[in-house]
């Protein structure tokens, strides 16, 4: 019988050292199996204030008073510590039990045992100690017999669905894997009986709802499976074991807790092995992109890597993470969550990462029907969507993700058009967030990126719009945001009044305060020109 660990009280009266006693129950027989944690001995009044519940107490009821009342209130005090059973034997003290205590103790509804002969209460407590003992190790070998079962099946080459398996059908119940918010991601029935049958009915009817994942139903056993990020505190996931056809107990909890262990090493290899995957393909996207594969070799090294585009063009797209907004860990889970959501699109996609950069590279096919700009409309959200699942991008933050969409061909202009993508986003960092952009209408400010280190574009950026800088710092209002305005709508006066919301007088006004400080013609071609390329290189400077 499970016991939690310990014996019944019913057990420890039939041992050899209590049974000598000629135990006689004298209330609440049918309380003889709870369950006895330890055995405690003693006589002084204040007892009952020694216990934590669980104890057979030995006594020979020198501490139980000598008045109706203190005998009452003593049994009382024992029932509230809720402990398994008080034996007394009789003796000196007490020749037969006065009615006090039994009826004390029916009402409270402890088991109440008389000895009528004498035992040695320091054997009885090492015997029952000893079963007690056996009986802890008795459930680490049945927990430790699953967990040899699991590993041998993770040896064999299972996997997450072996071990829940071997936990389902050990414990006689359901058991499931979440993700530590109570998402389901595995699960798994006994095998036989309805619950075997489809556990996700039972999924749905005891733990899918939010309210039931926060409040688990009585008897539920939840183990943390450790692995999912940095800290030793970190949880990948969750066991969760529902009491469907039977109980759950101690056991079963310690079983629990070994496989949460071998799920913790398959999900780490499992996420390794992921990462590994990924940085593979984002290798051979980067040497592709560098030029170290040659286009007659990338088609049959592209389809050991699992893409086959099946002769249709290739749209290059890279993601770009701004630094710092990229996990210091794993890279597994962006690229999972990112492969993921780019399943929705349904083209055939080679996914690749590069963490050093921070970096994600795409190459998808582009098929008959599709354009190039709603697949990467949809390329841009899935890319998004699995960002945000990552923790990479957050509601009402400014986007740390960049989106660049290359030009579509062949294998041999795929290198350069992974190239230029990966280019034009890191020039793109800082631009008016768009969802994606097209590499073709970046090539001004890949061009200023490339000379972001060279002396002459922080002098050029400084003759052209410093002293409008100057005046911003000191004098209002700022005038830098109007020329912005300006020459962003080409010229058109009517326009940019009415994205500043100011009326034209305002506007014209600002403009001439413009070209005084500049000591500029804002009508000329050539000057319009040059403050259009400053204001786009400012970014690339101090």
């Amino acid at each position: 019988m499970e016991t939690e660990g310990g014996i019944t009280v019913r057990r420890a009266l039939e041992l050899p050292g209590l049974r000598g006693g000629l135990p006689e129950v004298l209330t609440c027989e049918d309380r003889l199996d709870r369950v006895v944690r330890w055995v405690h001995a003693g006589e002084a009044p204040n007892i009952p204030a020694l216990l934590k519940g669980g104890e057979l107490l030995l006594t020979t009821g020198l501490g139980l008073g000598s008045r109706p009342s203190d005998q009452r209130a003593f049994v009382r005090k024992l029932a509230d510590r809720s402990i398994a059973a008080l034996v007394v034997e009789l003796g000196p003290r007490f020749s037969r039990l006065p009615t006090a205590i039994v009826e004390a103790a029916r009402t409270a509804g402890l088991p109440l045992v008389q000895l009528h002969r004498e035992v040695p209460f320091v054997a009885v407590t090492e015997e029952i100690h000893t079963e007690i003992v056996n009986g802890h190790y008795a459930l680490l070998q049945r927990a430790e017999e699953v967990h040899r079962q699991c590993t041998q099946a993770v040896l064999g080459g299972g996997g997450v669905p072996q071990v829940l398996g071997i936990l389902a059908d050990f414990a006689a119940n359901p058991v499931f894997l979440e993700t530590p918010d109570g998402r389901l991601l595995f699960a798994a029935g006994t095998g036989t009986g309805p619950v075997g049958a489809d556990p996700l009915q039972v999924w749905e009817g005891l733990r899918g709802a939010r309210a039931a994942r926060e409040a688990p139903p009585a008897g539920t056993v939840l183990v943390e499976v450790p692995g999912g990020g940095p800290g030793t505190g970190s949880v990948r996931a969750r066991l969760a074991l529902l009491a469907v056809s039977g109980p759950l107990v101690t056991v079963h909890r310690m079983a629990a807790e070994r496989a949460a262990g071998i799920l913790a090493v398959v999900l780490m290899q499992a996420r390794q092995e992921e990462e590994v995957a990924a940085r593979g393909r984002g290798d051979f996207l980067t040497d592709l992109a560098e030029g170290r594969i040659s286009p007659d070799d990338a088609p049959a090294q592209a389809g050991v890597l699992g893409f086959r585009p099946g002769g249709h063009p290739l749209l290059p797209v890279v993601m770009r993470l701004a630094p710092g907004s990229a996990s210091s860990g794993s890279w597994a889970l962006p690229a999972r969550t990112v492969t993921e959501e780019l399943a929705a699109v349904g083209a055939p996609v080679l996914v690749g990462v590069r963490p050093v950069e921070g970096r994600v590279l795409l190459l998808l096919a582009l098929r008959p029907g599709t354009t190039r700009t709603a697949l990467a409309d949809r390329v841009a959200a899935a890319l998004r969507a699995g960002a945000g699942r990552a923790g990479l991008e957050r509601a009402g933050d400014r986007t740390p993700v960049v989106v660049v969409v290359g030009e579509a061909g062949g294998w041999a202009t795929a290198g350069a058009g992974l190239r230029h993508a990966a280019e034009a986003a890191s020039a793109a960092q800082g631009l008016e967030e768009r969802p994606w952009y097209d590499a073709r209408r970046l090539d001004i400010d890949l061009l200023l990126w490339r000379l972001r280190d060279h002396p002459d574009l922080e002098s050029f950026v400084d003759r052209a719009i410093g002293p409008l800088r100057e005046h911003d710092r000191t004098s209002r209002p700022a005038l830098l945001p109007t020329l912005e305005a300006f020459l962003a709508h080409a010229g058109r006066k009517a326009e940019a009044a009415r994205e500043l919301h100011l009326n034209r007088q305002t506007l014209y006004n600002r403009l001439a305060r413009i070209g005084e400080v500049l000591g500029t013609d804002l009508d000329d071609p050539q000057s319009v020109l040059a403050l259009s390329l400053a204001l786009r290189a400012r970014r690339h400077t101090r």
